[in-house]
């Protein structure tokens, strides 16, 4: 006897069945078949750099795991504007991912990702930035206040100064030299507490301004930028590792929310490989573009450790207090506490 008939008649009948079968089904997730082509911008780094390596990783496995469905056109360094313009249009949503150096023009506690000599070693680093590092939930936090979904980071390694003519490992001999500085706070005023002449140059300006005096160098880039971008033009390295270099997976929040759930997955999976491999890689990325640095003439010179700690407090006692005024006193003892301590 059909259980459908036994209880029920007509119409009544047909529902019933109806809201049966549904159940049936219930436990089957049906395949989407949403197409989607996302934009996705690099702020440095061509396409064998990398960052242009990893981007091209993630379209490969969102492409292949959404069965050809989700499509990511890349664009690569300058081909979308420069680092400002192209962040302003990821905030409006008018670019759907990026790779980027977060601008603080929208929230100023996006400067906790610079905060000059916050992790003083690799191990440090990696722990800070690891899932469920304490600085990626810090960061994770504000980046939803600003509508944007945050994959996580994109560790490259430590900052330093490359410059040509003359070289400064102190503050007394960086007096006078004049470096080229990201225009995100406080990157132009760490390199002044260092000692240095900071002038803030956009990216796609950077091989001019050095090409023609304008600046005698680049800062707070690990080497790899400076090697492979302006190495006819540099003749010393000096790493100062005063920033943990590192970029941030952003996609617009806008995007993200109109994607389903197992779109969110696919493309979510993706990234999580991505930066998975890129924490293993990391240091041996860096140490190769030393050598590389090395093998192309470039001075690399690391400061003694009396020469680090010098630069270690002076620039916390300047620029940590200014940050605070920027970032507020509980975020800033929240980075007191975590962060490295000097040998």
């Amino acid at each position: 006897m059909s259980i459908v008939s036994n209880k029920y008649t007509g119409k009544a009948a047909l529902l019933a069945l109806i809201t049966i079968t549904g159940m049936g089904l219930s436990g089957q997730v049906l395949a989407s078949t949403d197409k989607h082509k996302i934009t996705l911008a690099l702020e440095s780094g061509d396409r064998t750099s990398a960052s242009g390596q990893s981007v091209q990783m993630l379209a490969e496995l969102v492409k292949k795991n959404s069965n050809g469905r989700i499509d990511i056109n890349i664009f690569y360094q300058g081909e979308l504007g420069g680092q400002q313009e192209m962040f302003d249009q990821l905030v409006r949503g008018n670019i759907d991912m990026m790779l980027t150096w977060p601008q603080t023009s929208y929230d100023e506690r996006l400067a906790v990702n610079y905060i000059p000599y916050l992790t003083l070693g690799w191990e440090d680093a990696l722990k800070a930035y690891s899932d469920n590092g304490w600085l990626k939930n810090i960061l994770a936090e504000v980046y939803d206040d600003m509508h944007l979904h945050y994959f996580g980071p994109y560790p490259e390694g430590f900052g330093g100064i490359a410059t040509k003519g003359k070289y400064a490992t102190n503050f007394e001999a960086a007096q006078g030299i004049n470096v080229r500085s990201q225009p995100v706070f406080p990157l132009p005023q760490t390199m002044t507490a260092m000692g240095f002449q900071a002038t803030p140059v956009d990216w796609s300006e950077v091989y001019t301004a050095i090409q023609t005096g304008v600046v005698d160098g680049d800062s707070s880039n690990v080497i790899y930028y400076d090697y492979e971008y302006f190495r006819d033009q540099i003749q010393y390295y000096v790493h100062s590792k005063h920033n943990f270099s590192s970029y941030a997976l952003l996609m617009s929040g806008d995007t993200w929310e109109k994607l389903d759930k197992e779109d969110q997955d696919i493309i979510s999976k993706a990234a999580e490989q991505v930066i998975e491999k890129k924490f293993g890689d990391a240091r041996a990325e860096d140490e190769k573009w030393i050598a590389a640095a090395k093998a192309a003439g470039i001075q690399y010179i690391e400061p003694t450790p009396a020469e680090m700690q010098a630069w270690v407090k002076r620039v916390r006692e300047q620029v940590w207090p200014e940050a605070e005024k920027m970032l507020g006193k509980g975020l800033m003892d929240k980075l007191r506490a975590n962060a490295s301590n000097p040998e």
